[in-house]
């Protein structure tokens, strides 16, 4: 990393100096050092300085940020090598081989898939399935693995010599669609007995992975289960460590000490179309930015073969170069030829000459192009066991390895390998004499490359097993024991559905008075857990503050400054309000973690994610789908919902379309509850839908708002028409029998303008609507959808949305805080006349009623809305919709 530029100011001498001569005289020390024997040798004693202060008691100084670029671990420090060396190395060829056969394989037909990735990583993996990974069979959670996705063809090798999958599955690679199929990378809902995490979306696996080894600490500090054995590693790439997600929680990581996970990073120094930093170095960096967040940083960069050339390094000319060579010069080195190197890398200086001199051709060779630490199983263990060892704080592995290693010279530190999908015959060959595996000629003549594995009586199959057997199983591996948990008692649902009598609350108050309660049950409100990204205060949350609590793992160290308060701020160790700060990316880590806590640990939890507006499914799309994937179970509440409701907020908050973002989702279940009983309703289905027995793959997204009013009792018979999304609320009354008829549908507070709407429309142009509530368009559209495809198969099944306003008189006019797209998701089944108003375009800050106005979709723009579709239908007159907008302003 370039060097910062020092500023003229110096913070210290704002403090008292009891020494000024001792302070002169070590500074006149390091002047006469860097003045006799040069700069380096002064680096280098005020790094062994730094290093000795940093050991001894008492003292604070903090660590350097970036160290040499070298190994961690020296080679004589590393501990003994439990396994048998040999027996690795062909238990991870034969995994080489077949992970470029099956990605080879499919190519023929225009799968593609990726082989550079885990050739590279080969090592990183096999070591730690050899000696470090848990599987399930003991407590059941064992490690949580985040496989890096474009290596996913490695761990399908691996599964298949342990007999976990066949040739046939290899050969359906990316061909899933018959429904036996691999998929092409980490996806638990495709596979869900092999994978746990979805990581192929970049970014999402590091982040995710914190808050899970922080999840594994809350479900042991709350006494829901020990997981002190349970350790989480995540496969990373250097390229990957651009993505935002994947540093934004190194801090968190850092400050609550997880020494329960470790970061492995591939630092093949490219990510897919080029080197990752072509002009400076992604190690240094990346261990800057680790050190700072509070990491334990262990560098894995150099094989053994560089010892002997570092040991002829008395001036640390070779150290200092092999920090300023940029990475993108280092690849070059990694494909040229000796003659180049001796000349652009040992020409630098005098020092690197002498040492060059000594080093034949292929010794030249071995170091630049072979002899990485990632590709020496005794330099990973040393890694790995130093990570695990480690208290006080995660670890990161940077581990330097090079992208294509074993593939071949048009593989190996190529900027194309990325997109390079299969090997020639003659690169098969040339890979099988490198990893020496007893493939004969003849098995390579044909046009298909052969899948190959030892005989299940094997030294290699026994050693596998054996070693397998010793770490719990099988791993990564997906377990799920159903334990379904017991439905509370009606009593809270109850409280809703009677109504709020004449107090007005607003339908995010219910819900959080509803979660309350539930969260006393003596069965299942220890399993609730509540996320909220600093806003619990916004949603009247803080009357969970001392009751629940807010988890911290250290408890509270400090005074609250409302203790003498009612509601005041409470944090505990064994809190269960997870407050994340501001961060819709962590709280949905964290959401995720517990929505998935019935697998991964085999402890169903209930978690709430509450945000604010817009910033939950636009801010976080991506994570959603993830959580899809990842087959998480929970309710996601969007609060003061909608684009109007908004007083003051503006164009980036006012959240008019978010239902259309969680139409995409599958699993997502979208409602938009207008009243308090229909909160109540969801939220017990859900119940019964996710945790009862036969539990679903699903979670509830639902929209609740800030604006306060009478909520009503719930009608009789309703149930039906709340949990599929519509229902008749209120008939049409007070007009004469002559009366045009029309149908109001909404859906959350725009109940309130139709029923506005339903009276002007009644009292003020003798038309009589009927008010209907619409708690989910996206669920009506779905049942119409899977009607469609039904009817293709020769079934008659008509759309519940048909069926509910069959006979309905006149048109139907839809209205939501939201844009047309999302009512207008149920158009093409309902056979009456439609019309659709909503908030399309930016919102914008204002009070509700001037942006109601403005949007068109206040009471009186609904009625002329009414009175226009009436007119097209000759109903009623053209003047009197003129006279209608006249009235009213419009």
């Amino acid at each position: 990393m370039p060097d910062p530029v020092r500023p003229a100011y110096n913070q210290l001498d704002q403090l008292p100096d009891r020494d000024p001569q001792e302070t002169a005289e070590w500074r006149e020390s390091l002047d006469a050092v860097t003045k006799a024997a040069g700069p380096q040798r002064a680096d280098y004693l005020m790094r062994r300085a730094l290093e000795h202060a940093s050991q001894t008691e008492g003292s604070t100084l903090p660590g350097l940020l970036e160290t040499e670029y070298v190994n961690t671990i020296p080679t004589a420090d590393e501990p003994e090598f439990p396994g048998d060396e040999a027996m690795e190395a062909r238990i991870t060829a034969w995994n080489r081989w077949n992970a470029a056969a099956m990605v080879t394989r499919g190519s023929k037909d225009g799968l593609g898939g990726h082989i550079a990735t885990f050739a590279s990583a080969a090592w990183l993996y096999e070591t730690g399935f050899q000696h470090f990974f848990r599987g399930k069979e003991g407590d059941g959670s064992g490690d949580q693995l985040y496989i890096q996705g474009h290596a996913s063809p490695g761990i399908y090798a691996r599964a298949f010599l342990e007999g976990r999958l066949t040739e046939d599955h290899l050969d359906h690679f990316r061909r899933e669609a018959g429904g036996e199929g691999l998929p092409s990378y980490p996806h638990p809902r495709r596979l869900p007995w092999l994978w746990e995490f979805p990581t192929v979306s970049m970014g999402l696996g590091p982040i995710s992975a914190i808050y899970q080894a922080r999840f594994n600490r809350y479900l042991e500090h709350r006494g829901i289960k020990d997981t002190s054995n349970s350790h989480v590693w995540a496969f990373l790439g250097d390229g990957e460590m651009d993505e935002p997600e994947s540093t934004a929680a190194l801090a968190l990581a850092g400050r609550e000490g997880l020494d329960n996970l470790t970061f492995v990073i591939n630092c093949n120094l490219q990510r897919l179309d080029g080197p990752v930093r072509p002009n400076f170095k992604i190690v240094q960096e990346l261990e800057a930015q680790f050190r700072a967040a509070g990491w334990n940083v262990v560098k894995s960069l150099w094989g053994q073969a560089w010892d002997e050339v570092f040991a002829q390094d008395a001036d640390g000319a070779l150290v200092r170069r092999l920090r300023e060579t940029p990475d993108a010069q280092f690849q070059t080195y990694a494909t040229r030829d000796a003659a180049y190197i001796r000349d652009h890398f040992f020409g630098a200086n005098d020092s690197l000459k002498r040492i060059g001199q000594g080093l034949s051709d292929a010794k030249i060779i071995e170091l630049f192009q072979t002899s990485r630490a990632g590709h020496e199983p005794r330099k990973v263990y040393a890694a790995y066991k130093a990570a695990v060892e480690h208290k006080g704080a995660p670890t990161v592995i940077l581990a330097q390895t090079v992208k294509g290693y074993t593939l071949g010279a048009g593989f190996e530190s190529r900027n194309a390998n990325h997109q390079m999908k299969k090997l020639t015959g003659e690169e098969f060959r040339a890979m099988r004499d490198l990893l020496e595996l007893p493939i004969p000629d003849s098995a390579l003549e044909g046009d298909t490359v052969p899948y190959w594995r030892p005989a299940e009586d094997s030294p290699e199959m026994e050693y596998l097993r054996k070693r397998r057997a010793e770490l719990d199983g099988p791993a990564p591996a997906r377990k799920v024991t159903p334990k379904p948990l017991p439905m509370p008692s009606d009593k809270a649902f109850d409280a809703l559905k009677k109504g709020s009598g004449s107090q007005e609350i607003a339908t995010t108050m219910a819900f959080v008075r509803l979660v309350k309660d539930l969260m006393r049950d003596k069965e299942t409100g220890k399993r609730w857990v509540p996320v909220v990204p600093d806003e619990a205060r916004t949603f009247g949350m803080e009357s969970l503050f001392p009751s629940a609590g807010l988890y911290s793992p250290v408890g509270q160290t400090y005074d609250p400054v409302d203790r003498d308060q009612l509601l005041y701020y409470k944090e505990a160790k064994n809190g269960q309000i997870l407050n994340e700060g501001i961060t819709e990316a962590g709280a949905l880590a964290d959401f995720t973690a517990a929505a998935t806590a019935y697998a991964t640990h085999g402890e169903p939890m209930i978690p709430f994610y509450i945000f604010y507006s817009m910033f939950g499914f636009q801010r976080t799309a991506d994570q959603f789908w993830a959580l899809a994937d990842q087959l998480g179970r929970g309710f996601v509440i969007g609060a003061t919902a909608g684009r109007t409701t908004m007083t003051g907020e503006g164009l980036q908050h006012a959240d008019g379309h978010s239902h259309l973002i969680a139409s995409t989702n599958p699993a997502a279940l979208s409602y938009d509850p207008a009243f308090a009983y229909e909160v109540a309703v969801i939220v017990k289905e859900g119940l019964r839908r996710m945790y009862g027995e036969n539990a679903e793959d699903v979670f509830y997204y639902l929209t609740v708002y800030n604006e306060t009013k009478v909520q009503p009792p719930m009608p009789e018979g309703v149930e039906e028409g709340i949990l599929k999304g519509l229902y008749r609320f209120k008939e049409a009354e007070g007009t004469t029998d002559k009366a045009p008829k029309t149908q109001l549908l909404a859906s959350g507070t725009a109940i309130h303008w139709a029923l506005e709407a339903q009276r002007m429309l009644a009292e003020e142009w003798d038309v009589a609507a009927d008010v209907w509530s619409a708690p989910s368009w996206t669920e009506l559209r779905r049942d119409a959808l899977e009607c469609d495809a039904a009817r293709l198969k020769g079934e008659d099944r008509v759309p519940y949305v048909t069926r509910a306003l069959a006979g309905a008189e006149g048109p139907v006019v839809a209205v939501s805080d939201w844009m047309r797209a999302v009512p207008d998701q149920i158009a093409p089944w309902v056979e009456q006349d439609w019309v659709s108003i909503g908030t399309d375009g930016f919102g914008l800050s204002d009070t509700r009623e001037a942006a109601r106005r403005y949007f068109g979709v206040d009471p009186q723009s609904v009625v002329v809305q009414v009175l226009a579709a009436l007119s097209r239908r000759g109903e009623v007159k053209a003047e009197t919709v003129k006279e209608a907008a006249e009235k009213y302003g419009l």
